[in-house]
Protein backbone atom coordinates (compact mmCIF):
# COMPACT_ATOMS: atom_id res chain seq x y z
CA UNK A 1 0.00 0.00 0.00
CA UNK A 2 1.31 3.47 -0.65
CA UNK A 3 0.00 7.05 -0.09
CA UNK A 4 0.77 10.01 -2.55
CA UNK A 5 -1.73 12.98 -0.88
CA UNK A 6 -0.72 16.62 -0.42
CA UNK A 7 -2.89 18.99 1.76
CA UNK A 8 -1.98 23.07 1.50
CA UNK A 9 -3.57 26.10 3.17
CA UNK A 10 -2.05 29.16 1.09
CA UNK A 11 -2.44 31.88 -1.07
CA UNK A 12 -2.66 31.87 -4.03
CA UNK A 13 -0.24 33.88 -5.95
CA UNK A 14 -1.89 35.16 -9.04
CA UNK A 15 -5.51 35.93 -10.55
CA UNK A 16 -5.54 32.33 -12.45
CA UNK A 17 -6.80 31.85 -16.17
CA UNK A 18 -8.69 28.93 -17.03
CA UNK A 19 -7.14 27.12 -20.38
CA UNK A 20 -8.94 24.66 -23.18
CA UNK A 21 -7.71 21.30 -23.96
CA UNK A 22 -8.23 19.96 -27.25
CA UNK A 23 -10.32 17.62 -25.49
CA UNK A 24 -12.57 20.52 -24.33
CA UNK A 25 -11.63 19.94 -20.64
CA UNK A 26 -10.71 23.37 -18.62
CA UNK A 27 -7.33 23.21 -17.16
CA UNK A 28 -5.82 25.91 -14.36
CA UNK A 29 -2.69 26.17 -13.08
CA UNK A 30 -1.94 28.10 -9.79
CA UNK A 31 0.79 29.06 -7.80
CA UNK A 32 -0.16 29.14 -3.90
CA UNK A 33 2.38 30.09 -1.33
CA UNK A 34 2.75 28.74 2.18
CA UNK A 35 4.48 29.84 4.54
CA UNK A 36 6.75 28.75 7.92
CA UNK A 37 8.16 30.60 10.78
CA UNK A 38 11.21 29.16 12.55
CA UNK A 39 13.72 30.80 15.00
CA UNK A 40 16.89 31.10 13.64
CA UNK A 41 19.92 29.43 14.99
CA UNK A 42 22.61 31.97 15.04
CA UNK A 43 20.64 35.12 15.92
CA UNK A 44 17.53 33.64 17.97
CA UNK A 45 14.76 35.92 16.13
CA UNK A 46 12.22 33.93 14.00
CA UNK A 47 11.76 34.05 10.42
CA UNK A 48 9.69 33.64 7.96
CA UNK A 49 10.07 30.86 4.76
CA UNK A 50 7.89 30.91 2.02
CA UNK A 51 7.42 28.08 -0.23
CA UNK A 52 5.95 28.25 -3.66
CA UNK A 53 3.82 25.23 -5.09
CA UNK A 54 2.56 24.83 -8.29
CA UNK A 55 -1.11 23.15 -8.29
CA UNK A 56 -3.37 22.06 -11.37
CA UNK A 57 -7.09 21.91 -11.49
CA UNK A 58 -9.41 20.12 -14.33
CA UNK A 59 -12.34 20.43 -15.53
CA UNK A 60 -15.07 21.65 -13.75
CA UNK A 61 -12.86 22.51 -10.21
CA UNK A 62 -10.97 24.53 -12.79
CA UNK A 63 -13.56 26.47 -13.91
CA UNK A 64 -15.22 27.47 -10.79
CA UNK A 65 -11.43 28.55 -9.93
CA UNK A 66 -11.18 30.47 -12.58
CA UNK A 67 -14.14 32.25 -11.70
CA UNK A 68 -14.13 33.01 -8.04
CA UNK A 69 -10.58 33.17 -6.83
CA UNK A 70 -8.55 36.06 -6.58
CA UNK A 71 -4.69 36.69 -6.03
CA UNK A 72 -3.77 37.13 -2.74
CA UNK A 73 -6.85 34.56 -1.62
CA UNK A 74 -6.64 32.31 0.89
CA UNK A 75 -7.13 28.29 -0.84
CA UNK A 76 -7.01 25.01 1.42
CA UNK A 77 -6.10 22.02 -1.58
CA UNK A 78 -6.01 18.94 -1.28
CA UNK A 79 -4.37 16.59 -4.10
CA UNK A 80 -1.72 14.12 -5.10
CA UNK A 81 2.11 14.80 -6.34
CA UNK A 82 2.77 14.09 -10.10
CA UNK A 83 5.93 14.50 -11.60
CA UNK A 84 6.49 15.63 -15.23
CA UNK A 85 9.80 14.86 -17.56
CA UNK A 86 10.41 16.82 -20.94
CA UNK A 87 13.02 18.09 -22.95
CA UNK A 88 13.53 21.91 -23.40
CA UNK A 89 14.48 23.56 -26.87
CA UNK A 90 18.34 22.14 -26.28
CA UNK A 91 17.30 18.66 -25.65
CA UNK A 92 18.01 19.02 -22.15
CA UNK A 93 16.03 16.72 -19.90
CA UNK A 94 13.98 18.94 -16.94
CA UNK A 95 11.64 17.96 -14.50
CA UNK A 96 8.54 19.59 -12.37
CA UNK A 97 6.50 18.29 -10.26
CA UNK A 98 3.10 19.28 -9.51
CA UNK A 99 0.03 19.00 -6.92
CA UNK A 100 -3.07 17.58 -8.82
CA UNK A 101 -5.63 18.75 -6.89
CA UNK A 102 -8.90 16.47 -6.51
CA UNK A 103 -10.24 19.00 -3.75
CA UNK A 104 -10.36 22.60 -2.58
CA UNK A 105 -12.43 25.02 0.01
CA UNK A 106 -11.99 28.65 -0.14
CA UNK A 107 -11.10 29.71 3.11
CA UNK A 108 -11.68 33.33 4.57
CA UNK A 109 -14.67 35.99 4.10
CA UNK A 110 -14.74 38.18 1.15
CA UNK A 111 -13.81 41.13 3.00
CA UNK A 112 -10.42 39.21 3.56
CA UNK A 113 -9.63 38.83 -0.61
CA UNK A 114 -10.67 42.12 -0.50
CA UNK A 115 -7.48 43.30 1.33
CA UNK A 116 -5.04 41.83 -0.95
CA UNK A 117 -7.37 42.83 -4.18
CA UNK A 118 -9.26 45.98 -4.17
CA UNK A 119 -9.46 45.94 -7.68
CA UNK A 120 -12.02 42.82 -8.13
CA UNK A 121 -15.23 43.76 -8.97
CA UNK A 122 -16.25 40.36 -8.08
CA UNK A 123 -16.39 38.73 -4.50
CA UNK A 124 -15.62 35.11 -5.03
CA UNK A 125 -17.97 32.54 -3.30
CA UNK A 126 -17.69 31.54 0.06
CA UNK A 127 -16.89 27.84 1.47
CA UNK A 128 -16.96 26.23 -1.93
CA UNK A 129 -16.21 22.83 -0.96
CA UNK A 130 -15.93 19.74 -3.08
CA UNK A 131 -16.01 17.14 -0.44
CA UNK A 132 -18.25 15.83 2.37
CA UNK A 133 -19.25 18.00 5.40
CA UNK A 134 -16.41 17.67 8.02
CA UNK A 135 -17.74 16.71 11.67
CA UNK A 136 -18.14 19.09 13.74
CA UNK A 137 -15.24 18.73 16.42
CA UNK A 138 -16.99 20.32 19.41
CA UNK A 139 -17.49 16.73 20.69
CA UNK A 140 -13.92 15.74 20.92
CA UNK A 141 -13.00 15.54 24.56
CA UNK A 142 -9.30 17.48 24.47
Amino acid sequence: MSVNKVILLGRVGADPEVKYMPSGNAVVNLSIATNRKFKNQDTGSYDDKTEWHRVVFFNKPAETIGQYVKKGQQLYVEGRLQTRKWQDKDGIEKYSTDIISDNFTFIGSKSDTQNFDTSSQQSPKENFDQSSPVPNDDDIPF
